[in-house]
């Protein structure tokens, strides 16, 4: 008998449990989340595989060794449906989740599938396959909408953060201190081509010198230490340079470390960017932020966060940077990822066409 099984059991004879099934399941979950521990996946990713089987569980109102193909079809009919459908790359992770719990139920070596035999006459079985789950078919599975943003985008959106700041300054009216936050971080997003949870999880400590540009002392690139995973492992840490082209983010992050920062009484908290009750700045309030910015800049709301890196490296392989040093710069494994982002700006492919015209029919030395 596994381990697991005889934690279910508790080990106690004659000790029976209240809901039989419902103990069977939540014995199934505990030995799922230990085998993931010995695989050394992250305690988030645990935790969000372990919601999404509960999820589903719910939703088919029967247990594992009930579970049909037929209950996954309609799953993934409900999260494709709605007023708020999820993307097909969301419900692709719940399938891989649900296909990787399956295997470990069906597993002889845990033994679930004897134990569900001689208590329910029925066993567990694989119900994710090929036929009835997403497949992972593109490398980019967004919205058509999600694009980057060109430059006149970028100076409408950094001038209504900017004007805000002045608006509730003339006004006396509390929150110029955090908006003025604010406009310097969606910057450094921007400046630095950061992922949102990478932005909002620097520290002070994290802001770096470069011996190759000492003109910019502390602040000649920034340590990321909260990259994005990858198959649920720790996060990934990377060093992004500063760049000349956005000294401009460079000065305003300079102006707000030195002295915009201290005026929320942080104290010894680490985070860049405090709030005026001690925690640092949180996922949906940034969000929020933005969308609010983005519709008073009178931009498309297909735009998200994400939408500044998008732009940023779309704007470095429009400034002649190799790709290889992008790829480096916003932390992603494979060319074909950075590839996804590269959509140049229509004023950038007709410079292009111009110089091409010029060189054609003005050729050098021609009169």
């Amino acid at each position: 008998m596994s381990e697991d099984v005889e934690v279910l059991l508790l080990r106690q004879p004659g000790v029976v449990p209240l809901r039989e099934d419902a103990a069977v399941f939540s014995g199934m979950l505990d030995g799922f989340s230990r085998q993931q521990v010995s695989r050394g996946l992250a305690k988030q990713t645990i935790q969000m595989r372990r919601w999404q089987v509960e999820r589903f569980q719910r939703f088919a109102d029967s247990y594992p060794w009930e579970w049909l193909p037929g209950d996954v079809e309609d799953f993934t009919t409900s999260l494709f449906s709605g007023s708020r459908p999820l993307a097909r790359s969301t419900v692709r992770i719940y399938h891989l989740t649900l296909r990787a719990f399956c295997d470990f139920i069906t597993d002889q070596r845990y033994g679930w599938v004897a134990e569900c035999r001689s208590r329910f006459g029925s066993v567990p079985s694989q119900v994710c396959f090929e036929w009835n789950t997403v497949a992972h078919t593109v490398d980019f599975e967004g919205t058509s909408g999600r694009r980057p943003l060109d430059y006149d985008e970028l100076d409408a959106l950094f001038a209504v953060a900017d004007a805000r700041v002045e608006t509730l300054r003339q006004q006396g009216r509390k929150g110029a201190l955090a908006a003025l936050r604010d406009a310097q971080l969606l910057k450094t997003t921007y400046a630095w081509g950061l992922r949102r949870r990478e932005v909002l999880g620097l520290d002070v400590v994290d802001l770096r010198t470069n011996a190759k540009t000492p003109q910019w002392g502390r602040f000649g690139l920034l340590h990321v230490r909260h990259g994005k995973s990858s198959k649920g492992s720790i996060p990934k840490r990377r060093s992004v340079l500063s760049l000349p082209e956005f000294a401009w983010a460079i000065d305003g992050l300079r102006v707000y470390v030195e002295q915009v920062r201290e005026k929320f009484n942080p104290g010894s908290h680490p985070g860049l960017w405090p709030t005026e009750r001690g925690t640092r700045v949180g996922d949906r309030y940034l969000d929020r932020r933005f969308a609010l910015l983005r519709d008073e800049a009178g931009l498309p709301s297909e735009l998200t966060l994400h939408s500044l890196r998008h732009s940023y490296v779309t704007h470095l392989i429009e400034l002649g940077y190799a790709e290889q040093f992008v790829q480096t710069q916003v932390g992603h494994a494979y060319a074909s990822t950075t590839a996804i982002y590269t959509s140049v700006t229509d004023d950038y492919r007709n410079r292009v066409l111009a110089a091409a015209i010029d060189k054609f029919y003005f050729p050098e030395g021609s009169t």
